[in-house]
């Protein structure tokens, strides 16, 4: 199905709303905080250590970040490789997505950084990190982020086309011709890319060995991050769609979420047993009744949820079902992305950590700027498909 047989508009009407001003004092605040961060170094903005070198600047910001940026990845996988060209008006909102959360989990690894200064030799001498995961994540995403800039090229280029400047008109007809003539390779490493770092981060926390409490620490966290992403990208997909359509006054989507849905419940299902066996059958389950077995319970009584809401048709198609399940799946993997990376990791009787102010501020920041965005983008460029439901001034 191609692409232009989806018509997609700006949704319009007036950016600097009073809601929308609150949202760019805590980005405000947030950049405050992260110049602190910059000026003050890691040592006075954070509880970050020696035996906490990550905290929730990569937990939140970066792991699952990442992982509902996967939308995009998600719904390109059905669309393009299962051909199911229902699903395509879902690409360019879900692309648009993964390009915030990619891109600002690139700014929140930055801020991460000991020595940020010295990032430019990643890509340069990268053969001095080559057995190294955290090699490959970097890579991966910031070439991810170059590749879904030109996923959604488009949008711009066609508002560009019909610009009074004969420059930008002829920079989109180019735009435009490019992306259709080298789109089966977009695709390509579209798909190749978040496969290749998802899994990546699962490989990273096998890196900490007995560190690593026994009910996450699997050899398989490659195959669960990697599965996870996606049950993850497709409920932000659903929650992106149900929270435009009312902040926006366009039509719900329910029929195609609900197809969408029973993609997502056999994906959940599959999750959930394949989590659940794998600690039965490496004899960890004695270990549910530790302090640490609570975390593992609720992370998969969240997915049993998941499942029970979707098992009806008529709770798939039901606008207040998906949404309910949406929330879940980001909830349920983020849970699971946290218990992994910060509470599962015990480095050790004497090291402890809760993040520090500046650092809840900063992740608050990326997040109301994420959200600040994608407001702009939607109002000013075609990603959205369809129209509204009344006119908007």
């Amino acid at each position: 199905m191609s692409s232009h047989a989806v018509v997609h508009a700006p949704v319009g009407g007036e950016l600097m709303t009073p809601a929308y001003k609150k949202l760019l004092w805590v980005v405000a605040i947030g950049a405050v905080a992260a110049l602190w961060r910059f000026s003050m170094g890691l040592g006075a903005s954070s509880n970050l250590s020696d035996g906490y070198p990550w905290g929730i600047w990569i937990a939140i910001d970066v792991v699952t970040g990442t992982a509902l940026g996967c939308g995009g990845y998600a719904v390109a996988l059905l669309v393009y490789i299962l051909n199911k060209g229902e699903y395509h008006p879902l690409v360019r909102p879900a692309v648009l997505t993964s390009l915030l959360g990619y891109g600002l989990a690139v700014i929140a690894v930055t801020i991460d950084l000991g020595r940020f200064w010295e990032l430019w030799k990643v890509p340069v001498f990268f053969w001095r990190w080559s057995h190294s995961p955290q090699l490959e994540v970097a890579l991966c995403v910031a070439a991810y982020v170059a590749v879904l800039l030109v996923e959604l090229s488009p949008a711009f280029f066609e508002k560009w086309r019909h610009d009074a400047s004969t420059g930008l008109r002829s920079l989109a007809e180019s735009g435009l011709r490019f992306v259709d003539n080298w789109l089966v390779w977009i695709l390509a490493l579209g798909m190749l890319l978040p496969t290749m770092h998802q899994s990546s981060l699962g490989t990273m926390m096998l890196l900490p060995a007995t560190k690593l409490h026994p009910l996450w620490f699997t050899p398989w966290l490659p195959l669960l991050f990697l599965v996870n992403c996606l049950m993850m990208g497709y409920g932000a997909v659903v929650l992106e769609s149900h929270l435009s359509a009312r902040a926006f006054d366009r039509p719900l989507e329910s029929e195609m979420l609900a197809r969408l849905s029973k993609v997502v419940l056999y994906v959940t299902v599959a999750w959930t047993l394949f989590r659940v066996a794998e600690v039965a059958i490496a004899g960890d389950l004695a270990t549910i009744a530790s302090g640490m077995g609570v975390a593992f319970l609720i992370e998969v009584a969240l997915h049993l949820a998941i499942i029970w809401l979707l098992l009806s048709d008529v709770g798939r198609y039901t606008p207040a079902t998906q949404f309910r399940a949406g929330v879940l799946l980001v909830v349920a993997g983020t849970v699971f992305r946290v218990n992994t990376y910060l509470v599962a990791f015990q480095p050790g009787p004497n090291w402890s950590y809760f993040p520090a102010i500046p650092e809840l501020l900063i992740t608050l920041g990326i997040i109301a700027l994420e959200v600040a965005l994608y407001v702009a983008a939607v109002k000013k460029f075609p990603i959205l498909a369809g129209a509204p439901t009344r006119a908007r001034s």
